[in-house]
């Protein structure tokens, strides 16, 4: 049996800390049980931090108890993926080139959480530096699918799409390159939002590439999100693309109604770009089904193929990644695990104009989706083509040679939102994405929350032999 303390929300668990029905101090010890039974099975942590969890705990019940509340974060647990910046608690990126590696100071966005008054549970796993994997070389094991612990989890925010779907933590932090937020979510059947590039601070962030990465929330529904992106967002002069933007109230834009709304549907991804499970297709238009009962118009869109997209992410980020870890790809190749020299190397072979041409390829299609957004409010297409595979399956050959749909949404920068639409026969989630304009992250999650709210997905959780239903 569940307590009613497994799978708390983040909205319901403020709600709760405010009215005082909820203590901070219970809600951080019974997860941190909950880790404690759960995590040898699902790898979720490389590291929980639970007495500092607990002394954060305490001072955020305290500052509650004295009338000095900080807002729907004061109280909340929540936890990292390991390549955030936290002052005196190791940072791995899970490399042995980073073993003891402890930073004096936090990312920026750990210390806007806490500042909000969160308290950190711990340092989930992840894809050696957000890159290679799933790998059984490195120090410590991949992470484990709650659904299904055969399965794989998606990457690189492995630890992040399981511990929130397994309910040992309301929120976590992932990072997206090309589609480490959203595929772990798809995967592990949370929510997960990749803003728009700029929107959220990447200082303080074990770096994969310059020009593609992201730092954003994976929750368990839209509205978490919400609440995590207002904390988040903001400029910072650390941050060479932070962007100095109106920041909006995102929770207050979750009304519910889109009626008259325009999504345009990338349906070529799906069906001409990829092969797509049978379920993978049947949920996608059930979804599209569900928008156009709530108000919104639905009409079929056509982009570049997908494989523009996916070549032009891959061959910057590869060149900027191995731009990275030149020095110690040279001088410490055996200590990255081998998932992560098959995928980076290959990066040795690019040249300046291979560089230079996938950088202005970039504004090519970026100019072309925000053409096609002067006529729609949003896009919707597919996140992944397939459920969760096993991790049986999985290879180095088909890793590098696999080019997901996710990747569209780093080449442009737009936020890009991925949300459970459906489950299979077997009780593998499924999932759908929608993408927006720049810094028209409120629209794109006011679209998502209001198909999370007229459908049941969000009620559904995995079996995890007593400690989910």
């Amino acid at each position: 049996m569940t307590t009613d303390l497994d799978y708390l929300t983040i909205a319901e668990g403020a709600a709760r800390i405010r009215s005082g029905d909820l203590s901070p101090v219970d809600w951080t010890r019974h997860l941190i049980t909950r880790i404690e039974s759960l995590d040898p099975t699902l790898h979720a942590f490389a590291l929980v931090t639970a007495e500092h969890a607990m002394d954060q705990a305490h001072k955020a019940e305290a500052e509650i108890a004295a009338g000095n509340y900080r807002g729907p974060l004061h109280g909340v647990p929540f936890a990292l993926k390991d390549i955030y910046d936290t002052a005196g608690i190791a940072t791995t990126g899970q490399s042995k080139v980073c073993a003891g590696r402890v930073p004096e100071r936090d990312a920026t966005s750990v210390r806007l959480l806490k500042d909000a008054g969160a308290v950190l549970l711990g340092k989930l796993t992840t894809h050696e530096f957000a890159y290679g994997g799933p790998s059984f070389d490195l120090p410590g094991p991949p992470a484990r699918n709650p659904w299904d612990t055969d399965r794989f989890t998606g990457g690189s925010s492995s630890g992040s799409g399981a511990a929130v779907a397994a309910g040992m933590v309301p929120a976590a932090m992932g990072s997206c390159t090309g589609g480490s937020i959203r595929t772990p979510a798809a995967y592990c059947g949370i929510a997960g939002l990749k803003p728009t590039a700029g929107l959220v601070s990447r200082a303080g962030v074990l770096p994969l590439s310059y020009s593609l990465d992201t730092c954003g929330p994976m929750a368990w529904t839209v509205a978490d999100c919400a609440l995590m992106l207002q904390v988040l967002a903001g400029y910072d002069p650390e941050d060479g693309q932070s962007a100095d933007s109106p920041i909006p109230d995102y929770h207050a834009a979750l009304t519910g109604d889109i009626e008259g709304l325009r999504i345009g549907v990338v349906r070529h991804f799906w069906e001409v770009d990829k092969t797509t499970d049978p379920a993978v297709a049947a949920a996608l238009d059930a979804a599209l089904g569900v928008l156009a009962g709530l108000g919104a118009e639905i009409q079929d869109v056509t982009l570049s193929p997908l494989d523009d997209f996916a070549a032009c992410q891959w061959v910057i980020a590869c060149a900027e990644a191995n731009a990275i870890h030149d020095d110690n790809l040279r001088h410490r190749t055996d200590d990255y695990g081998e998932n992560f020299r098959y995928r980076i190397l290959p990066g040795i072979a690019l040249g300046a104009v291979d560089y230079v041409q996938a950088l202005r390829q970039r504004r090519q299609l970026i100019a072309e989706v925000d053409a096609v957004l002067k006529d729609f409010d949003v896009l919707f297409t597919a996140t992944t083509p397939i459920p969760p595979p096993l991790l049986a399956d999985d290879d180095l050959v088909s890793i590098l040679a696999t080019r997901g749909i996710t990747t569209a949404f780093n080449t442009t920068g737009g936020p890009a939102l991925a949300l459970c639409c459906g489950f299979t026969d077997d009780g593998l989630p499924l999932s759908a994405t929608l993408g927006g304009k720049a810094f028209d992250d409120a629209l794109v999650m006011r679209v998502g929350h209001a198909y999370e709210g007229a459908t049941e997905w969000r009620r559904r959780r995995p079996d995890l032999g007593g400690g989910g239903s």
